[in-house]
Formats: C-alpha cells, structure tokens, sequence
C-alpha cells in the first residue's frame, strides 16, 4: 500500500472541469478550502479558459481568468516556488458547426 498525504502538504490542486459539473466544482472548492489547501487552480476546456484561485481568510477570489493559448501562467506558492502552466498546450473548443 502506498503512503498517505494530508492536506497540509498541498500546495495547489488543479482541476478540469466541464460545463455540466457545476455543482460538484462548488463542492470541491467549500472541501478544499476547509483543508486550508492555498491555491485552486480550474481548468475549463469548454470555456478555453484557466482560472486560478487562492484561499483567503472568507474563502477563494479570483483574480483573473486566462484564455488558453495566451502563453505561460506563473503561479506563487506558499513555499516561496512558482508553478508555472503553459496555456499555449491546452486545447480550445471546437467551433460548432455552421457557427460564423
């Protein structure tokens, strides 16, 4: 059996979500934000967007959202370490079809 991690350790958790999953994300952000973990960082491929959050005293903000394909995303950690995120990999949506 492997090792078992608190969430003390966390540093930042990174999601992809979708469209119908709402709900769930506003659970997991109440969840991780009881856990104390400091940044949460979501990734909406249906958006083509990239949203970081941190863990204040009342709860997570969001400072801005990103665009995919809009270069590299820095990250501060509680560590002092940068996690960086390349939006340029990530994919976009595809248009639908007949859309102008």
């Amino acid at each position: 059996m492997g090792k078992c991690y608190s969430f003390e350790g966390v540093l930042l958790i990174a999601e992809v979500v979708s469209d119908s999953s709402t709900r769930k994300d506003d659970d997991c952000t109440a969840k991780y934000g009881r856990y104390g973990v400091p940044v949460y960082l979501v990734v909406a491929p249906c958006a083509a967007e990239v949203v970081p959050t941190r863990l204040t005293r009342t709860g997570y903000i969001t400072a801005h959202r990103h665009q995919h394909g809009t270069g590299k995303l820095p990250i501060d950690l509680a560590d002092g370490r940068t996690f960086t995120r390349d939006l340029d990999g990530l994919p976009r949506p595809e248009p639908e079809a007949g859309a102008r």
